[in-house]
């Protein structure tokens, strides 16, 4: 299987990718939206390569997950500040609208929705990690699917919180959407629950039950997604209903 996934993405080619727009989401992570000639489309979940080429020669390389559906040539990603990273620093805070950089993809068949799927699904995204669910809900809105879905969103404080605006109203205009976010370090005033890493509560209180066969989703850093998937599986869920996509093996460092 790593062979094959190593194949497919040596076998695919770097496109320039231009940008057109950007915006804050966080005050460290910004969304950024690209035209990318000849794209062919992808699947809500998948991820690209992001290679940018120093005047030296040197390059450096990161994988992202795409934050939203397809949509012709335009092609959105939302980067989390990596203080001492190669590229996150570059794509947050200095490219600028016109500017050029390369891509590859899309990447990944695993951790992909489709929207002829029917079954329930569970989203759970750590920090960052919330960009493939989030293009998950937006491809299911797009695509007017009845398969109701329910989103589990860790994130340190209020101030980190993507999309945050979209996220309420998403759930506000859909009844088939259900939205969580539990706080690791700052809740709200108000919160009901104090601030804690997710645990089997929450899953308990705003997940599937296991006899509903929901398809599981969990993306964010490693420690996270092993600590949630083992959640899952102790609860009773089907572990081959569990997708995992984790920053720690072929994307570390993004």
């Amino acid at each position: 299987m790593a062979g094959t996934t190593l194949r497919r993405r040596l076998g695919t080619p770097w496109r320039p990718a231009d940008l057109v727009d950007a915006w804050s989401e966080t005050a460290s992570a910004r969304t950024l939206r690209f035209t990318v000639p000849g794209w062919p489309g992808h699947l809500a979940g998948q991820h690209i390569d992001v290679r940018l080429t120093a005047d030296d020669g040197y390059t450096a390389q990161r994988s992202y997950s795409v934050s939203a559906p397809s949509n012709g040539e335009l092609v959105e990603i939302s980067v989390q500040l990596v203080g001492d990273g190669e590229v996150s620093p570059y794509l947050v805070n200095d490219i600028q609208p016109g500017d050029t950089i390369e891509v590859r993809g899309p990447l990944g068949g695993w951790f992909v929705w489709r929207s002829e799927q029917t079954e329930p699904v569970l989203l759970i995204g750590g920090g960052s990690g919330i960009a493939a669910p989030v293009s998950m809900l937006r491809a299911r809105t797009r695509a007017r699917a009845a398969a109701p879905f329910k989103l589990i969103y860790s994130v340190r404080a209020p101030e980190d919180v993507y999309f945050a605006s979209e996220l309420l109203a998403s759930q506000e205009a859909d009844s088939g959407v259900e939205i969580a976010v539990r706080y690791t370090r700052n809740a709200p005033a108000g919160a009901s629950r104090v601030p804690h890493r997710i645990d089997a509560v929450d899953l308990a209180a705003h997940g599937w039950a296991p006899d509903e066969q929901p398809t599981c989703y969990v993306c964010g850093p490693t420690p996270f997604v092993e600590a949630v998937a083992n959640l899952l599986t102790d609860a009773g869920h089907d572990p081959s209903r569990i997708r995992t996509e984790r920053f720690g093996d072929f994307r570390s460092g993004r």
